[in-house]
This record gives C-alpha cells, sequence and structure tokens, in this order.
C-alpha cells in the first residue's frame, strides 16, 4: 500500500476542512514541481491559459490554389461555402452585377488583388463601382463621360445640278448669311432656300457667256456673280435684280472675295482688281504679282489681309493698301486654289495644292513662318475652317474624290467621306457652321455633318431639315 506524499495529502485534508466547492479546489503541487516549471518556463504551458500561435492561416476561400498547381481542400460543414456566398454577395454590392471572378485573376480583375492599379483590360465605367449601382447618390451629381462625336459617313441629302462644270479654277458654289445657297450651272445662277427648300433661277448671262464664279456679300443680300467674259454683276437676291455690271478684266473672272463693301475678283489675266460697290468707278485699285490665272482668293476675319492662290504655284499676302503682295510663299508645286484663314489663331492661314503637289500647308502670317505640311495623297480642291471648333474640312480631287475632316493642330482624320465620282471641286459651309456643301463634276451637290454646333446654341439646325433624299436644283 503506497503512502500519499505528506504535503499533497495535509492540503487537501485543509481544503475539506474549510468546505470549498468542488470548482475550487485546486490540485497540489510540490515545492519540487515548481521549481521545475520556473527553470523550463520558456516550454510550459499554462493548462488554464488557451494557446495562441506566431503563424497567420488565411482564409482557404480566398486563396487561389490553381496559381500553384494545388487542389483546394474539400469542404467541410458547407462553412466555407457559406463563406464564398458571403464573399460572393459582397463583391455583387461592391461591383454591380459584372461583377469579377476568382478565374480572372491571369485575365482580369480579381478580389484577391489591389483595386487600384494601372489597368490594361478593358475600362469600366465609375457607376460600376458604385454600391447604388448606376443610380445616382441624393445630391450627388456626376458628369457624364464625353463620348467621341459621330460623324456620318454618306451625305444626307443630293441634289442633282445639271450643267456643273468640272473645272478645277472655278468657284461656283456658295452659302450667304441668310441660309441660301447660290449655284452657277452653265450660264444661269440658281438659289436654294435651305430653310423652305425652294430653288429660284436667278438670272442668265446669255448663251455667249458663263458663270465662272459667285459669291456672297457678308450680310447675305447681294451676289456677286463673275463671267466668262470678263465681267463682275451685283445682283439684288431679294428681289432678283441686277444692280451694276463692272468691267476691267481681260479674261474670266474665277475667284470672289467679299471684304465689307469692297469686291475683290482673280481672273485668268493674272490680276487682282478690288472693287468698292460704293463708288462709280469700275475698280479702285489693281493687285499685280501672280504669273498665271488667279484661282484663290480669301480675306482674312479682320479685313486686313487678302490671301491669293495662283496657276504658277505661288501663294501670297497682301495688306489693304498693298499693289504688291508683302508676303509670297513658293513652297506649293501645285496650282494652289483651297485656301482658309483661321478663325480662332490671328494669322493662321491654309492652303493646300493641286495634283502635282497634294499638300496641305500651314502658315503664320504675322510672323512670315511656314507651320507645317501634311501630304494628302490627292489633289487639295478646297480647304475651310470651322467657325465652332478647331477643326477643318478638305475636298479632294485625283485619284481619291474623298472628303476629311481634320483635327487641328494634330492633323488626325476625324472621318473620310466618300460619294462623289468625280473631283470635288465646289465647297460651301453653312452659316450656322455645322453643314457643308460640296459639289463635283458628276452633276451633284451633296450635304455632310461634319462640325458640331456651337456651345451656345440649343436648338437644332434648320439646315436641311426638310428632306432627305434625292432632288433636283434646276
Amino acid at each position: 500500500m503506497e503512502e500519499d506524499p505528506p504535503g499533497d495529502n495535509q492540503t487537501a485534508k485543509s481544503a475539506s476542512q474549510l468546505n470549498l466547492p468542488p470548482s475550487m479546489n485546486r490540485p497540489t503541487v510540490s515545492l519540487e514541481t515548481r521549481i521545475n516549471r520556473l527553470i523550463d518556463y520558456k516550454h510550459y504551458h499554462s493548462p488554464s491559459k488557451p494557446i495562441y500561435s506566431d503563424r497567420f492561416i488565411p482564409s482557404r476561400s480566398g486563396s487561389n490554389f490553381e496559381l500553384f498547381g494545388l487542389e483546394p481542400s474539400p469542404k467541410k460543414d458547407g462553412k466555407e461555402e457559406a463563406a464564398g456566398s458571403y464573399a460572393g454577395l459582397l463583391r455583387a454590392a461592391l461591383f454591380g452585377p459584372e461583377t469579377p471572378e476568382k478565374s480572372d485573376v491571369v485575365t482580369g480583375f480579381s478580389p484577391s488583388r489591389n483595386i487600384f492599379r494601372y489597368k490594361t483590360e478593358t475600362q469600366r465605367s465609375t457607376n460600376s463601382f458604385s454600391p447604388f449601382g448606376s443610380d445616382e447618390a441624393p445630391g450627388v451629381s456626376r458628369s457624364p463621360a464625353k463620348s467621341p462625336r459621330k460623324i456620318l459617313r454618306s451625305a444626307y441629302k443630293v441634289l442633282d445640278a445639271p450643267a456643273l462644270q468640272d473645272d478645277f479654277y472655278l468657284n461656283l458654289v456658295d452659302w450667304s448669311a441668310q441660309n441660301v445657297l447660290a449655284v452657277g450651272l452653265g450660264n444661269c445662277v440658281y438659289l436654294w432656300n435651305a430653310c423652305s427648300g425652294k430653288v429660284t433661277k436667278l438670272c442668265d448671262v446669255g448663251i455667249d457667256d458663263s458663270v465662272c464664279s459667285v459669291g456672297w456679300a457678308l450680310r447675305g443680300t447681294h451676289l456677286a456673280i463673275g463671267t466668262s467674259s470678263g465681267t463682275v454683276q451685283i445682283w439684288d437676291a431679294s428681289r432678283c435684280q441686277r444692280i451694276r455690271t463692272m468691267e476691267g478684266h481681260r479674261q474670266r473672272v474665277g475667284a470672289l472675295a467679299w471684304s465689307s463693301s469692297v469686291l475683290s475678283s482673280g481672273s485668268r489675266d493674272r490680276s487682282i482688281l478690288h472693287r468698292d460697290i460704293r463708288s462709280q468707278e469700275d475698280h479702285v485699285s489693281k493687285l499685280t504679282g501672280h504669273k498665271s490665272e488667279v484661282c484663290g482668293l480669301k480675306w482674312s476675319y479682320d479685313n486686313r489681309e487678302l490671301a491669293s492662290g495662283g496657276n504658277d504655284n505661288r501663294l501670297f499676302v497682301w495688306n489693304q493698301h498693298s499693289t504688291q503682295p508683302v508676303l509670297r510663299y513658293c513652297e506649293h508645286t501645285a496650282a494652289v486654289k483651297a485656301i482658309a484663314w483661321s478663325p480662332h489663331h490671328y494669322g493662321l492661314l491654309a492652303s493646300g495644292g493641286g495634283t502635282a503637289d497634294r499638300c496641305i500647308r500651314f502658315w503664320n502670317t504675322s510672323s512670315n513662318t511656314h507651320l507645317s505640311c501634311i501630304d494628302t495623297n490627292s489633289q487639295v480642291c478646297n480647304l475651310a475652317w470651322s467657325k465652332n471648333v478647331n477643326e477643318l474640312v478638305s475636298t479632294h480631287g485625283y485619284s481619291q474624290n474623298q472628303i476629311i475632316v481634320w483635327k487641328y493642330p494634330t492633323m488626325s482624320k476625324l472621318a473620310t467621306l466618300t460619294g462623289h465620282t468625280f473631283r470635288v471641286l465646289y465647297l460651301a459651309v453653312s452659316p450656322d457652321g455645322q453643314t457643308i456643301v460640296t459639289g463635283a463634276g458628276d452633276e451633284t451637290l451633296r450635304f455632310w455633318n461634319v462640325f458640331p454646333s456651337p456651345k451656345s446654341q440649343s436648338r437644332e439646325s434648320e439646315i436641311g431639315a426638310l428632306s432627305f433624299g434625292r432632288s433636283t436644283i434646276r
């Protein structure tokens, strides 16, 4: 029979004498045991305290075993399945209906990866990260994302224009501030009202003469007509009445440009005449410098400078009082008919060359510098700048007969329009700056919506609102 240790037995007896409840009875520990615990305290853990580990074990439901070629452990008691369901609901609340899955780790977004990072995949809308979906939170307004402007690639209206001449050096189409289009067809001039669609025959210059150019005065009430005989006629369009006929050129007048009450005319006789319609004289000054036919004329928006282009491949700039060009540009290698002043930058001038040149060049007439050049791969027939945005449109002949809308100054192509089967020799811009009309040797006039509306304009344009399809102008 073994005997109990005296210390432990004595302690037990004292505890029983105190009538302590069983839960408060502690096991007796000998002095030797306590000393051993103090010596080896690093390896001993009190049974009355929980044991904590220094290792972090992540949730298996968020682990990507497939990245390491491992098989996930089987689910137990549905706990991990419940955790996965909760994670799925949380993702749906955060990211909306297009919830990324774990399988997108390699090819797309994953919840286990950082949300804010450089992204090369398909961009998500800002609203897709809202817990409210696409609905706006109360009192919060978001500006909509700016979508790229769409330019229709086909003409919205086509007018038949019989006898529209296929001649690079003529200017037979112009659009007035009163929204009336003037077109020279053979020996007649017709007016087409863009609001009503009404066509009016303005005049007939005679069987022995023909129309070579038309040009509206700034207010859009009077029309100048240049003829093959060298005369210039001024007509009151509202009354269909000729006001006067002015002489001075020996050959056809293929270019016209207005500056307030002064009309400039360019001719095959290589001269430019300034005519003040308030004066009784046929012309008040004569400009000489071109060595061949003058086929392009444009006054700047401030009416201080006149740009002229000729079949001598020259581009000249004149001031209000000079009789000789103040600036001469000789970089083009073909006839310069296409000329346009920028309404956005003072002194910025664009010019285009013919078949042997095919380039659009930009000039700063204030500093007399050549800014840039771009090869269009086609004969440049016309240029026009948008007054609403910093863009311009060019029309072309050989060999692609295309129309191109450009963004300046990058000269990136916003749209290339096709439809004409001949050279696009004629171009005019609507008074609101949104629509252009082009004419070609295929005897058609085509209307295109290419430029946006001005920011201050809230209503839709009335131009071409009456009809789509095809009709005739005579």
